[in-house]
């Protein structure tokens, strides 16, 4: 190589560096953009293994504003409003944790179901149903996954604590015993309340600033605020964003303690501060109003085939077979004769015919999957303490239970409210056992 190839060859070599200094100078407030930190979502609660976010926080802080904007409640200081539902989004948390540790599922077909049928009790069909909620504002898939959270959390109560609930006899017995001497028992209530939940061995301090806590909600309601805004502000009720609502229940369905508190108010009364083994509480008499001695109950006529598992057949083994005999119901097969020949229940010679069925007569897995299905309609294979089952509706009819209305009534009035007690401190406990580190601002 000469010279002037040399020289030619540096002075390339110079252009070349030139040139991508310029690229690099001219590119550094491109590349400064992206070197630019990105801001972080903040953690403003871990739940055990899991955290919940600040944005999560905001999306459910301003769906309830638009909420109690259109029920015109006026709404408590944006922060006491995030203390408060991030104490029910921990809750919420806790409880679909244990959903999923114990593989409580809730399959696609299932939500869209329960989805259509939403949309059907307010005259819509699906997707007029969602135009009407994102013309407000509500994000679909934000509500199908909390229809799909409420499904799930409401099947873990079932299987938890609404499953291991009994009524005897004897109770029955003297419930309608109390009844005939009481006619106190004839009457339902509507009422709201106010929860102030204790935690499970609270000490005295806890207790008393708790105590301080129903206090102060009480002073506001005397001087005349708004229950539904106090609950809002106050209440660690799950239905505490719902005005504190409790619905119509006969005094059998309500707990003693209440019961007492309210049967000599009158209706728009307050009661003073009760105290339960769950807190504190304050009750509201919205209105009142006889029992109607008639019952006029929904009865479903059902037939279904039962495939039990045990040390032989698995799960699979059961599902796969029901999924065979639904196929051959498609294609015309009896459903009485596979019934016969495949059930594991006393019901198998009659066909798996169970005749008509009451509310509360076969366990929840079983009646929600019977209510969801069209008459003459088979369902999936569905699962339930006794095994898995094809259920196929024959019918449905209105009908006055007349002499057995009185066990009937007593037995799911005892059933409730021994659930709804049950429920409470069972999520307590669960609320107790969990790890749960705060990091919102002030809490």
């Amino acid at each position: 190589m000469n010279l002037n190839t040399l020289n030619q060859t540096s002075l390339l070599s110079q252009r070349l560096i030139l040139r991508v200094l310029a690229i690099l100078l001219l590119g550094l407030p491109y590349l400064s953009a992206l070197a630019a930190p990105v801001p972080l979502d903040n953690i403003v609660a871990v739940v055990n293994n899991d955290v919940i976010t600040q944005s999560q926080l905001d999306k459910q802080v301003e769906q309830t504003l638009r909420q109690l904007a259109q029920r015109k409640t006026q709404a408590p200081p944006r922060d006491l409003l995030e203390k408060r539902l991030l104490d029910r989004m921990i809750t919420q948390k806790i409880l679909l944790q244990a959903a999923e540790s114990t593989n409580i599922r809730i399959d696609g077909d299932t939500l869209d179901r329960t989805l259509t049928r939403i949309a059907s009790q307010n005259n819509m069909d699906l997707p007029a149903f969602r135009s009407a909620l994102e013309k407000d504002g509500v994000n679909f898939e934000d509500f199908r996954q909390q229809i799909r959270d409420e499904m799930t959390i409401a099947r873990l109560r079932e299987r938890e604590v609404d499953n291991h609930i009994v009524v005897t006899d004897a109770e029955i017995d003297n419930f309608l015993a109390n009844e005939k001497k009481d006619q106190a028992q004839q009457v339902e209530y509507n009422l709201a309340s106010l929860l102030f939940l204790a935690p499970e061995n609270a000490s005295p301090d806890a207790l008393q600033k708790l105590k301080e806590k129903a206090e102060k909600a009480l002073a506001e309601l005397k001087a005349g605020t708004d229950f539904a805004q106090v609950s809002a502000a106050y209440s660690d009720a799950q239905n505490a964003l719902q005005g504190g609502s409790m619905g119509w229940r006969s005094d059998a369905k309500l707990p003693e303690l209440f019961v007492d508190a309210v049967k000599n108010l009158k209706v728009g009364e307050i009661t003073p501060i009760l105290h339960s083994p769950n807190g504190y509480h304050i009750l509201k008499l919205l209105d009142k109003r006889g029992l109607d001695n008639s019952m006029i109950v929904k009865q479903t006529h059902t037939r279904h085939i039962l495939i039990k598992t045990n040390e032989v057949v698995t799960d699979q083994d059961a599902y796969a077979k029901l999924m065979e005999l639904k196929e051959r119901l498609a294609n015309g097969a009896d459903f009485a004769t596979l019934a016969k020949q495949y059930s594991n229940d006393m019901s198998a010679s009659q066909g798996g015919d169970l005749g008509w069925l009451n509310p509360g007569d076969t366990v929840p897995e079983f009646e929600q999957a019977m209510d969801a299905l069209a008459v003459g309609e088979v369902s999936k294979p569905i699962k339930s303490p006794f095994g898995w089952h094809l259920i196929q509706v024959l019918g449905r009819r209105d009908q006055d239970v007349g002499p057995e209305r009185q066990r009937l009534v007593a037995r799911q009035a005892i059933r409730e409210r021994k659930s709804d007690e049950a429920f409470e401190e069972w999520v307590r406990q669960m609320r107790d056992q969990a790890y749960v580190e705060y990091r919102l601002e002030n809490h």
